[in-house]
Protein backbone atom coordinates (compact mmCIF):
# COMPACT_ATOMS: atom_id res chain seq x y z
CA UNK A 1 0.00 0.00 0.00
CA UNK A 2 1.52 3.38 -0.96
CA UNK A 3 2.58 5.85 1.71
CA UNK A 4 -0.19 8.39 2.15
CA UNK A 5 -0.42 11.08 4.81
CA UNK A 6 -3.81 11.27 6.56
CA UNK A 7 -5.26 13.76 9.01
CA UNK A 8 -1.96 13.87 10.91
CA UNK A 9 0.97 12.16 9.27
CA UNK A 10 1.44 8.67 7.87
CA UNK A 11 0.70 5.58 9.96
CA UNK A 12 0.95 1.87 9.20
CA UNK A 13 1.62 -1.52 10.74
CA UNK A 14 5.17 -1.93 12.04
CA UNK A 15 7.17 -4.48 10.01
CA UNK A 16 4.34 -4.53 7.47
CA UNK A 17 4.15 -1.28 5.47
CA UNK A 18 5.99 0.61 8.23
CA UNK A 19 9.62 -0.40 7.71
CA UNK A 20 13.01 1.25 8.00
CA UNK A 21 13.06 1.64 4.22
CA UNK A 22 9.70 3.44 4.30
CA UNK A 23 10.84 5.76 7.11
CA UNK A 24 13.99 6.59 5.18
CA UNK A 25 11.92 7.40 2.09
CA UNK A 26 9.79 9.82 4.13
CA UNK A 27 12.91 11.36 5.69
CA UNK A 28 14.44 11.88 2.24
CA UNK A 29 11.28 13.72 1.14
CA UNK A 30 11.61 16.07 4.11
CA UNK A 31 15.34 16.56 3.45
CA UNK A 32 14.81 17.33 -0.23
CA UNK A 33 11.99 19.76 0.59
CA UNK A 34 14.21 21.52 3.14
CA UNK A 35 17.01 21.76 0.57
CA UNK A 36 14.67 23.23 -2.05
CA UNK A 37 13.48 25.85 0.45
CA UNK A 38 16.92 27.42 0.42
CA UNK A 39 17.02 27.37 4.22
CA UNK A 40 18.69 24.04 4.87
CA UNK A 41 21.09 25.67 7.33
CA UNK A 42 18.23 25.95 9.84
CA UNK A 43 18.14 22.18 10.31
CA UNK A 44 15.46 19.67 11.28
CA UNK A 45 14.20 18.58 14.71
CA UNK A 46 13.65 14.81 15.05
CA UNK A 47 11.73 13.25 17.94
CA UNK A 48 9.98 10.02 18.84
CA UNK A 49 7.50 8.37 21.21
CA UNK A 50 7.68 5.18 23.31
CA UNK A 51 6.49 2.72 20.67
CA UNK A 52 8.50 -0.32 19.60
CA UNK A 53 11.83 0.81 18.11
CA UNK A 54 10.69 4.42 17.71
CA UNK A 55 14.11 5.68 18.78
CA UNK A 56 15.75 3.52 16.09
CA UNK A 57 13.38 4.77 13.39
CA UNK A 58 14.21 8.33 14.48
CA UNK A 59 17.94 7.61 14.24
CA UNK A 60 17.42 6.21 10.73
CA UNK A 61 15.63 9.42 9.74
CA UNK A 62 18.52 11.46 11.16
CA UNK A 63 21.02 9.46 9.05
CA UNK A 64 19.09 10.37 5.90
CA UNK A 65 18.81 14.04 6.82
CA UNK A 66 22.55 14.11 7.57
CA UNK A 67 23.35 12.54 4.20
CA UNK A 68 21.85 15.66 2.62
CA UNK A 69 24.21 17.87 4.61
CA UNK A 70 21.41 19.07 6.89
CA UNK A 71 21.88 19.42 10.65
CA UNK A 72 19.38 17.50 12.77
CA UNK A 73 18.49 17.98 16.43
CA UNK A 74 17.74 14.41 17.55
CA UNK A 75 15.93 13.81 20.84
CA UNK A 76 17.73 11.95 23.58
CA UNK A 77 14.53 10.37 24.88
CA UNK A 78 10.86 9.89 24.06
CA UNK A 79 8.85 13.04 24.74
CA UNK A 80 5.38 14.47 24.02
CA UNK A 81 4.88 15.32 20.35
CA UNK A 82 4.14 18.96 21.23
CA UNK A 83 7.57 19.28 22.85
CA UNK A 84 9.04 18.65 19.41
CA UNK A 85 6.66 21.18 17.86
CA UNK A 86 7.90 23.69 20.41
CA UNK A 87 11.53 22.69 19.80
CA UNK A 88 11.08 23.19 16.05
CA UNK A 89 9.80 26.70 16.70
CA UNK A 90 12.31 27.58 19.43
CA UNK A 91 15.36 26.32 17.54
CA UNK A 92 14.10 28.06 14.38
CA UNK A 93 14.42 24.77 12.52
CA UNK A 94 12.95 24.56 9.03
CA UNK A 95 10.95 21.42 9.83
CA UNK A 96 10.30 18.76 12.43
CA UNK A 97 9.89 14.98 12.20
CA UNK A 98 8.18 12.96 14.93
CA UNK A 99 8.12 9.16 14.92
CA UNK A 100 4.76 8.34 16.49
CA UNK A 101 1.41 6.76 15.72
CA UNK A 102 -0.30 8.82 18.44
CA UNK A 103 -3.37 6.90 19.70
CA UNK A 104 -3.25 4.10 17.10
CA UNK A 105 -3.00 0.42 18.14
CA UNK A 106 0.33 -0.80 19.50
CA UNK A 107 1.01 -2.64 16.23
CA UNK A 108 1.38 0.66 14.35
CA UNK A 109 3.93 3.41 14.10
CA UNK A 110 3.91 6.69 12.23
CA UNK A 111 5.72 9.65 10.72
CA UNK A 112 4.53 13.20 11.48
CA UNK A 113 5.95 16.35 9.92
CA UNK A 114 5.96 19.76 11.60
CA UNK A 115 6.35 23.12 9.91
CA UNK A 116 8.67 25.85 11.20
CA UNK A 117 5.80 27.34 13.24
CA UNK A 118 5.42 24.06 15.13
CA UNK A 119 2.10 23.34 13.41
CA UNK A 120 1.18 20.13 11.63
CA UNK A 121 2.24 19.99 7.99
CA UNK A 122 -0.31 21.78 5.83
CA UNK A 123 -2.08 20.03 2.93
CA UNK A 124 0.14 22.02 0.53
CA UNK A 125 3.34 20.75 2.19
CA UNK A 126 2.01 17.19 2.36
CA UNK A 127 1.32 17.28 -1.38
CA UNK A 128 4.93 18.34 -2.02
CA UNK A 129 6.30 15.59 0.23
CA UNK A 130 4.13 12.88 -1.34
CA UNK A 131 5.27 13.99 -4.80
CA UNK A 132 8.80 13.03 -3.72
CA UNK A 133 7.79 9.94 -1.72
CA UNK A 134 5.68 8.09 -4.29
CA UNK A 135 8.32 7.72 -7.06
CA UNK A 136 10.94 6.87 -4.42
CA UNK A 137 8.94 4.07 -2.78
CA UNK A 138 9.74 1.65 -5.60
CA UNK A 139 13.46 2.34 -5.35
CA UNK A 140 14.38 2.72 -1.66
CA UNK A 141 17.98 1.96 -2.59
CA UNK A 142 18.20 5.49 -4.01
CA UNK A 143 17.75 7.01 -0.55
CA UNK A 144 20.89 8.73 0.71
CA UNK A 145 22.27 7.59 4.07
CA UNK A 146 25.19 8.44 6.31
CA UNK A 147 26.34 6.22 9.16
CA UNK A 148 25.05 7.55 12.47
CA UNK A 149 28.45 7.77 14.18
CA UNK A 150 29.99 9.52 11.17
CA UNK A 151 27.13 12.05 11.03
CA UNK A 152 27.46 12.72 14.75
CA UNK A 153 31.23 13.12 14.49
CA UNK A 154 30.75 15.67 11.69
CA UNK A 155 28.30 17.64 13.81
CA UNK A 156 25.35 16.85 11.55
CA UNK A 157 23.47 15.08 14.35
CA UNK A 158 23.12 16.90 17.66
CA UNK A 159 21.49 15.09 20.58
CA UNK A 160 19.19 17.25 22.73
CA UNK A 161 16.74 16.82 25.60
CA UNK A 162 13.38 18.39 24.68
CA UNK A 163 11.99 18.31 28.22
CA UNK A 164 13.61 21.38 29.89
CA UNK A 165 12.56 23.93 27.26
CA UNK A 166 9.05 22.49 26.99
CA UNK A 167 8.53 22.40 30.77
CA UNK A 168 9.81 25.97 31.05
CA UNK A 169 7.34 27.01 28.35
CA UNK A 170 4.44 25.38 30.19
CA UNK A 171 5.54 27.10 33.40
CA UNK A 172 5.13 30.47 31.63
CA UNK A 173 1.42 29.73 31.12
CA UNK A 174 0.53 28.82 34.72
CA UNK A 175 1.25 29.56 38.35
CA UNK A 176 2.70 26.14 39.09
CA UNK A 177 3.36 27.05 42.73
CA UNK A 178 -0.38 27.67 43.14
CA UNK A 179 -1.09 24.20 41.72
CA UNK A 180 1.47 22.62 44.04
CA UNK A 181 0.13 24.36 47.14
CA UNK A 182 -3.56 23.80 46.33
CA UNK A 183 -3.73 20.51 48.21
CA UNK A 184 -5.48 18.71 45.38
CA UNK A 185 -5.29 14.98 44.83
CA UNK A 186 -4.86 14.37 41.10
CA UNK A 187 -4.84 11.04 39.29
CA UNK A 188 -2.85 11.22 36.05
CA UNK A 189 -2.93 8.69 33.21
CA UNK A 190 -0.17 8.83 30.56
CA UNK A 191 -1.18 5.40 29.19
CA UNK A 192 2.42 4.10 29.20
CA UNK A 193 3.27 6.91 26.79
CA UNK A 194 5.51 9.89 26.23
CA UNK A 195 4.02 12.08 28.98
CA UNK A 196 5.28 9.75 31.70
CA UNK A 197 6.77 11.87 34.50
CA UNK A 198 5.60 15.20 33.10
CA UNK A 199 2.59 15.76 35.38
CA UNK A 200 4.59 14.92 38.54
CA UNK A 201 7.34 17.31 37.45
CA UNK A 202 4.85 20.09 36.80
CA UNK A 203 2.48 19.59 39.75
CA UNK A 204 4.38 17.66 42.42
CA UNK A 205 6.60 18.77 45.24
CA UNK A 206 4.03 20.56 47.41
CA UNK A 207 0.73 19.87 49.18
CA UNK A 208 -0.85 18.57 45.97
CA UNK A 209 -0.67 14.79 45.67
CA UNK A 210 -0.05 13.45 42.14
CA UNK A 211 -0.82 9.79 41.52
CA UNK A 212 0.55 8.72 38.14
CA UNK A 213 -0.66 5.45 36.62
CA UNK A 214 1.13 3.36 33.99
CA UNK A 215 4.28 5.46 33.90
CA UNK A 216 6.56 2.65 32.73
CA UNK A 217 7.37 2.08 29.07
CA UNK A 218 5.19 -0.64 27.57
CA UNK A 219 5.01 -0.65 23.74
CA UNK A 220 2.01 -3.00 24.08
CA UNK A 221 0.16 -0.23 26.00
CA UNK A 222 -1.29 -2.82 28.37
CA UNK A 223 -3.35 -4.27 25.53
CA UNK A 224 -5.45 -1.17 24.84
CA UNK A 225 -5.21 1.60 22.27
CA UNK A 226 -3.46 4.55 23.95
CA UNK A 227 -6.44 6.87 23.42
CA UNK A 228 -7.78 8.53 26.61
CA UNK A 229 -11.41 7.43 26.25
CA UNK A 230 -13.36 4.53 27.78
CA UNK A 231 -12.83 1.59 27.88
CA UNK A 232 -9.10 2.28 27.49
CA UNK A 233 -9.06 4.34 30.69
CA UNK A 234 -11.51 2.34 32.82
CA UNK A 235 -8.84 1.61 35.45
CA UNK A 236 -8.05 5.33 35.63
CA UNK A 237 -11.75 6.22 36.06
CA UNK A 238 -12.15 3.64 38.84
CA UNK A 239 -9.05 4.86 40.65
CA UNK A 240 -10.26 8.49 40.97
CA UNK A 241 -13.02 7.92 43.57
CA UNK A 242 -10.89 5.30 45.33
CA UNK A 243 -8.20 7.93 45.90
CA UNK A 244 -10.83 10.58 46.73
CA UNK A 245 -9.21 12.62 44.02
CA UNK A 246 -10.34 16.07 42.94
CA UNK A 247 -9.88 15.42 39.22
CA UNK A 248 -8.42 12.98 36.72
CA UNK A 249 -6.08 14.15 33.93
CA UNK A 250 -5.19 11.87 31.03
CA UNK A 251 -3.35 12.08 27.71
CA UNK A 252 -2.86 9.75 24.76
CA UNK A 253 0.29 7.83 23.81
CA UNK A 254 2.17 10.85 22.46
CA UNK A 255 0.43 13.32 24.82
CA UNK A 256 -1.04 15.69 22.24
CA UNK A 257 -4.63 14.65 23.09
CA UNK A 258 -6.33 15.35 26.39
CA UNK A 259 -8.66 13.22 28.49
CA UNK A 260 -10.59 14.42 31.51
CA UNK A 261 -12.61 12.90 34.36
CA UNK A 262 -14.52 14.58 37.19
CA UNK A 263 -14.10 13.93 40.91
CA UNK A 264 -16.58 11.03 40.74
CA UNK A 265 -14.58 9.21 38.09
CA UNK A 266 -17.04 10.12 35.35
CA UNK A 267 -15.48 10.55 31.94
CA UNK A 268 -15.91 14.04 30.46
CA UNK A 269 -16.47 13.78 26.72
CA UNK A 270 -14.01 15.51 24.44
CA UNK A 271 -16.81 17.78 23.20
CA UNK A 272 -17.66 18.92 26.71
CA UNK A 273 -13.96 19.35 27.46
CA UNK A 274 -13.53 21.69 24.50
CA UNK A 275 -16.54 23.77 25.54
CA UNK A 276 -15.14 23.96 29.09
CA UNK A 277 -11.77 25.15 27.80
CA UNK A 278 -13.37 27.79 25.60
CA UNK A 279 -15.49 28.98 28.53
CA UNK A 280 -12.35 29.10 30.69
CA UNK A 281 -10.53 31.32 28.20
CA UNK A 282 -13.56 33.60 27.99
CA UNK A 283 -14.29 33.86 31.71
CA UNK A 284 -10.91 33.42 33.43
CA UNK A 285 -8.43 34.67 30.83
CA UNK A 286 -10.95 37.27 29.52
CA UNK A 287 -10.03 36.56 25.91
CA UNK A 288 -12.41 37.50 23.11
CA UNK A 289 -10.76 36.11 20.00
CA UNK A 290 -12.14 33.62 17.44
CA UNK A 291 -12.11 29.87 17.91
CA UNK A 292 -11.72 27.11 15.35
CA UNK A 293 -13.53 23.79 15.53
CA UNK A 294 -13.72 20.74 13.32
CA UNK A 295 -16.87 19.47 11.69
CA UNK A 296 -17.25 16.78 14.38
CA UNK A 297 -17.06 19.21 17.30
CA UNK A 298 -19.87 20.27 19.66
CA UNK A 299 -22.53 22.84 18.84
CA UNK A 300 -21.95 24.24 22.34
CA UNK A 301 -19.00 26.09 20.80
CA UNK A 302 -21.36 27.94 18.46
CA UNK A 303 -23.70 28.81 21.32
CA UNK A 304 -20.83 30.10 23.47
CA UNK A 305 -19.54 32.10 20.50
CA UNK A 306 -22.94 33.68 20.02
CA UNK A 307 -23.30 34.50 23.73
CA UNK A 308 -19.85 36.10 24.03
CA UNK A 309 -19.69 37.66 20.56
CA UNK A 310 -16.81 35.44 19.44
CA UNK A 311 -16.56 34.19 15.82
CA UNK A 312 -16.47 30.41 15.34
CA UNK A 313 -14.82 28.90 12.25
CA UNK A 314 -15.45 25.31 11.16
CA UNK A 315 -12.84 23.26 9.26
CA UNK A 316 -12.31 19.61 8.23
CA UNK A 317 -10.90 17.13 10.72
CA UNK A 318 -7.19 17.41 11.43
CA UNK A 319 -4.78 20.00 12.79
CA UNK A 320 -3.36 20.39 9.30
CA UNK A 321 -6.58 22.40 8.77
CA UNK A 322 -7.02 23.80 12.30
CA UNK A 323 -3.49 25.23 12.67
CA UNK A 324 -3.51 27.30 9.46
CA UNK A 325 -7.05 28.54 10.20
CA UNK A 326 -5.99 29.61 13.70
CA UNK A 327 -3.13 31.62 12.25
CA UNK A 328 -5.29 33.08 9.48
CA UNK A 329 -8.06 34.26 11.84
CA UNK A 330 -6.00 35.11 14.93
CA UNK A 331 -7.97 32.48 16.86
CA UNK A 332 -7.32 31.92 20.54
CA UNK A 333 -7.85 28.17 20.32
CA UNK A 334 -8.69 25.30 18.01
CA UNK A 335 -10.04 21.86 18.75
CA UNK A 336 -11.21 18.55 17.35
CA UNK A 337 -13.34 15.67 18.61
CA UNK A 338 -10.35 13.40 19.12
CA UNK A 339 -9.31 15.43 22.17
CA UNK A 340 -6.73 17.55 20.36
CA UNK A 341 -6.80 21.18 21.53
CA UNK A 342 -4.36 23.93 20.54
CA UNK A 343 -3.92 27.40 22.01
CA UNK A 344 -2.53 30.48 20.25
CA UNK A 345 -0.79 31.72 23.40
CA UNK A 346 1.20 28.48 23.30
CA UNK A 347 1.38 26.61 19.97
CA UNK A 348 -0.72 26.31 16.78
CA UNK A 349 -0.71 22.59 17.54
CA UNK A 350 -2.36 20.16 19.96
CA UNK A 351 -1.15 19.86 23.53
CA UNK A 352 -2.92 17.45 25.86
CA UNK A 353 -0.86 18.42 28.89
CA UNK A 354 -1.58 22.14 28.56
CA UNK A 355 -5.27 21.47 27.86
CA UNK A 356 -5.53 19.43 31.07
CA UNK A 357 -3.72 22.13 33.05
CA UNK A 358 -6.04 24.83 31.70
CA UNK A 359 -8.94 22.89 33.17
CA UNK A 360 -7.08 22.47 36.47
CA UNK A 361 -6.55 26.24 36.48
CA UNK A 362 -10.31 26.68 35.89
CA UNK A 363 -10.94 24.67 39.05
CA UNK A 364 -8.33 26.62 41.01
CA UNK A 365 -9.53 30.07 39.93
CA UNK A 366 -13.23 29.33 40.51
CA UNK A 367 -12.79 27.10 43.60
CA UNK A 368 -15.28 24.69 42.03
CA UNK A 369 -15.33 20.95 41.46
CA UNK A 370 -15.32 19.57 37.92
CA UNK A 371 -18.93 18.38 38.23
CA UNK A 372 -20.02 21.88 39.28
CA UNK A 373 -18.30 23.50 36.29
CA UNK A 374 -19.86 20.95 33.94
CA UNK A 375 -23.33 21.52 35.36
CA UNK A 376 -22.96 25.29 34.92
CA UNK A 377 -21.72 24.82 31.35
CA UNK A 378 -24.73 22.68 30.50
CA UNK A 379 -27.05 25.33 31.90
CA UNK A 380 -25.25 27.97 29.84
CA UNK A 381 -24.62 26.25 26.50
CA UNK A 382 -26.17 22.78 26.67
CA UNK A 383 -27.56 20.33 27.19
CA UNK A 384 -25.20 18.14 25.22
CA UNK A 385 -24.97 14.36 25.06
CA UNK A 386 -22.34 12.80 22.83
CA UNK A 387 -21.01 9.42 21.77
CA UNK A 388 -19.04 7.85 18.94
CA UNK A 389 -18.83 4.41 17.39
CA UNK A 390 -15.80 3.15 15.52
CA UNK A 391 -16.79 0.68 12.81
CA UNK A 392 -13.64 -1.30 12.00
CA UNK A 393 -13.16 -2.52 8.45
CA UNK A 394 -10.94 -5.09 6.75
CA UNK A 395 -7.59 -3.29 6.15
CA UNK A 396 -7.06 -5.19 2.89
CA UNK A 397 -10.37 -3.94 1.47
CA UNK A 398 -10.62 -0.55 3.11
CA UNK A 399 -9.44 1.61 0.23
CA UNK A 400 -11.88 -0.04 -2.18
CA UNK A 401 -14.68 -0.13 0.40
CA UNK A 402 -14.33 3.61 1.09
CA UNK A 403 -15.70 4.33 -2.37
CA UNK A 404 -18.70 2.06 -1.80
CA UNK A 405 -19.45 3.53 1.64
CA UNK A 406 -19.21 7.12 0.40
CA UNK A 407 -21.62 6.30 -2.41
CA UNK A 408 -24.13 4.98 0.14
CA UNK A 409 -23.70 8.03 2.38
CA UNK A 410 -24.07 10.45 -0.54
CA UNK A 411 -27.34 8.77 -1.50
CA UNK A 412 -28.74 8.60 2.06
CA UNK A 413 -31.65 10.98 2.56
CA UNK A 414 -33.41 10.11 5.85
CA UNK A 415 -36.51 12.15 6.60
CA UNK A 416 -35.99 11.90 10.35
CA UNK A 417 -33.43 10.77 12.89
CA UNK A 418 -34.20 9.83 16.51
CA UNK A 419 -37.68 11.27 16.11
CA UNK A 420 -36.53 14.61 14.74
CA UNK A 421 -36.98 16.01 11.24
CA UNK A 422 -33.74 16.24 9.22
CA UNK A 423 -33.28 19.90 8.34
CA UNK A 424 -29.89 19.98 6.66
CA UNK A 425 -27.49 17.55 4.95
CA UNK A 426 -23.86 18.67 4.67
CA UNK A 427 -21.34 16.64 2.61
CA UNK A 428 -17.86 17.22 4.02
CA UNK A 429 -15.52 19.37 1.92
CA UNK A 430 -12.90 16.64 2.24
CA UNK A 431 -15.29 14.18 0.53
CA UNK A 432 -14.87 11.65 3.33
CA UNK A 433 -18.22 11.89 5.09
CA UNK A 434 -21.67 13.39 5.53
CA UNK A 435 -23.27 15.32 8.41
CA UNK A 436 -27.01 15.49 9.14
CA UNK A 437 -28.61 18.23 11.28
CA UNK A 438 -32.09 17.81 12.80
CA UNK A 439 -34.66 20.34 13.99
CA UNK A 440 -33.32 20.89 17.54
CA UNK A 441 -29.70 21.37 16.46
CA UNK A 442 -28.63 17.78 17.18
CA UNK A 443 -26.44 16.15 14.56
CA UNK A 444 -25.19 12.86 13.18
CA UNK A 445 -21.90 12.49 11.30
CA UNK A 446 -20.37 9.56 9.44
CA UNK A 447 -16.72 9.98 8.48
CA UNK A 448 -14.15 7.65 6.96
CA UNK A 449 -10.86 7.73 8.88
CA UNK A 450 -7.78 8.97 7.09
CA UNK A 451 -5.37 7.19 9.45
CA UNK A 452 -7.02 3.84 10.26
CA UNK A 453 -9.25 1.30 8.46
CA UNK A 454 -12.48 2.35 10.14
CA UNK A 455 -15.56 4.51 9.76
CA UNK A 456 -16.50 6.75 12.67
CA UNK A 457 -20.12 7.50 13.50
CA UNK A 458 -20.59 10.55 15.76
CA UNK A 459 -23.71 12.02 17.31
CA UNK A 460 -24.52 14.94 19.59
CA UNK A 461 -28.07 15.29 20.91
CA UNK A 462 -29.99 17.41 23.39
CA UNK A 463 -31.40 14.30 25.15
CA UNK A 464 -29.52 11.23 26.41
CA UNK A 465 -32.21 8.83 25.16
CA UNK A 466 -31.67 9.98 21.58
CA UNK A 467 -27.97 9.10 21.35
CA UNK A 468 -28.36 5.37 20.71
CA UNK A 469 -31.06 5.60 18.02
CA UNK A 470 -29.04 8.34 16.30
CA UNK A 471 -25.90 6.19 16.25
CA UNK A 472 -27.89 3.12 15.18
CA UNK A 473 -29.22 5.07 12.18
CA UNK A 474 -25.70 6.13 11.24
CA UNK A 475 -24.35 2.59 11.49
CA UNK A 476 -27.13 1.35 9.20
CA UNK A 477 -26.29 4.01 6.62
CA UNK A 478 -22.62 2.94 6.64
CA UNK A 479 -23.34 -0.76 6.39
CA UNK A 480 -26.56 -0.98 4.37
CA UNK A 481 -27.22 2.40 2.80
Amino acid sequence: MPIKFGTDGWRAGTADEYTFDAVRVCAQAVAEWVQKSGEAERGVVIGFDRRFRSEHFAAAAAEVVAAHGIHSFLASAASPTQSFSYATMRKKAKAGIVITASHNPWTDNGFKVKEETGSAASPALIAQLEAIIHPLESRPGDVKRMKFDDAKAKGLIEIFDPAPDYLARVAELFDLDAFRSAGYTIVCEPLFGSASGYFPRLLGGGKTRVIELHAERNPYFGGVNPEPIPPNIDEFLTRIPKERADVGLAVDGDADRAGLADEKGTFVTTLTTYALLMWYLLEVRKLRKPVVKTVNMTSMIDRLGEKYGVPVYEVPVGFKYIGPKMQETGAMMGGEESGGFGFAMHLPERDGIVADLFFLDFMLKTKKKPSQLIAELMALAGPSFYNRRDLHRDPARYQQEKVEIMKRLDQARPRELAGHIVKRVVPLDTKDGVKFFVDDGSWLLMRLSGTEPLVRVYAETRAMAEIKPMLDAGERMVNDG
